[in-house]
């Protein structure tokens, strides 16, 4: 058994985190801190303590795992305290602030000899894993090109926001998804180009990315926007011989928001026909296919799986410090040339 404390109690807590962690029986969700115990948006989840002192998590000898999930100026200072008192860490994206902090951190925890990762929850979104099954299966030949799409349309958004915030970016937010889905997958690319705007100008939110992946002859492109009244396909990748195609996200997300768990439902974030990706190639025989693949099953709690195994059976960590790293730092060129 993996005891847990929560620093936080909000959206992330709630929504991306308990309804995983409280789906394990290995884990046991003791404790959640929370500066302001008056408020109320999220039903107080039974017999687990809420407390407004963080001290009695921090010093509560049970409790082995500490997950911050705070605003990301607060990730490095809790995380800190929260080695400091031996527990092992798990911090919502992006992370922390700066590349120099996620390298500093990284090697505190190696000091204490205590794990620290960043949850990279995405890695287990259906169509991400879709889109892995089909570039295995061989189908489309050597691959291209890939375009990773994450679009919404929230004009109200960046209408609402009247000045630039680097950590409270589109990029920061919603690019280490993607950011991290390429390098987990295809590793440290030979290049990077950015295109990182503010499409209401000069002096307001980060609301538009468009970055580029360069490894030999493939090219992986990661585009997303606030503006995009019908989204662009989730993935789309070329292969010499073929072309996979998948409209639709990954479901967990939208199942969360309408309040149906994970727990006591086997079709929690379940594609239906409609939702699967279409594959078109041609085969060794140049016969021409075209068919639907069944989407993967995703499942967020997975990266508390393996945070599992990496703190109670010493495996290696699944998201590795040197990609956490790498992706801080791609975050930091990108918006540098936002202000």
């Amino acid at each position: 058994m993996l005891t847990i404390g929560y620093i936080g109690n909000g959206k992330s807590t709630n929504r991306y985190h308990l309804p995983f962690s409280l789906n394990r029986d290995q884990l046991n969700v003791k404790t959640i801190y929370a500066r302001n115990l008056d408020k109320n948006e999220w039903d107080h989840i039974p017999d687990v303590n809420y407390t407004d002192d963080v001290s009695t998590l921090m010093n509560d000898e049970e409790i082995q795992l500490v997950v911050v999930c705070t605003h990301t100026e607060s990730h490095y200072s809790y995380a800190k305290m929260a080695l400091d008192h031996g527990k092992h860490v798990l911090v919502e994206k992006p992370f922390m602030l700066t590349q120099e902090e996620a390298i500093s951190i990284f090697q505190y925890a190696k000091e204490k000899n205590l794990v620290i990762q960043c949850y990279q929850n995405r890695r287990y979104d259906s169509d991400f894993l879709t889109m892995k099954k089909v570039i295995e299966s061989g189908k489309l030949g050597d691959l291209l090109e890939v375009e990773m799409h994450y679009d919404y349309y929230r004009p109200e958004i960046p209408n609402n926001t009247s000045h630039f915030s680097k950590y409270n970016s589109y990029l920061y937010g919603h690019g280490v998804h993607t950011i991290d889905q390429v390098l987990s997958y295809f590793g440290k690319p030979d290049t990077i180009r950015s295109d990182v705007r503010q499409l209401l100008g000069e002096g307001r939110m980060n609301d538009y990315f468009d970055l580029d992946f360069y490894y030999d002859s493939l090219k992986v492109s990661v585009k997303s926007s606030f503006f995009r009244l019908k989204p662009r396909p989730s993935f789309v990748v070329y292969g010499k011989r073929g072309v996979f195609v998948k409209q639709t996200e990954d479901r967990q997300e939208e199942h969360l928001k309408l309040f149906y768990l994970p727990k006591g439902h086997a079709d929690f974030g379940v594609d239906l026909p409609q939702h699967y990706g279409v594959l078109t190639y041609l085969d060794d025989e140049g016969t021409y296919h075209e068919e639907k693949v069944v989407s993967e099953i995703g499942d967020y709690a997975r990266v508390y799986d393996d945070i599992y195994q990496a703190i109670v059976h010493g495996k290696d960590k699944v998201i590795k410090d040197d990609e956490t790293i790498m992706a801080m730092g791609i975050l930091e060129q990108g918006i540098a040339a936002c202000q």
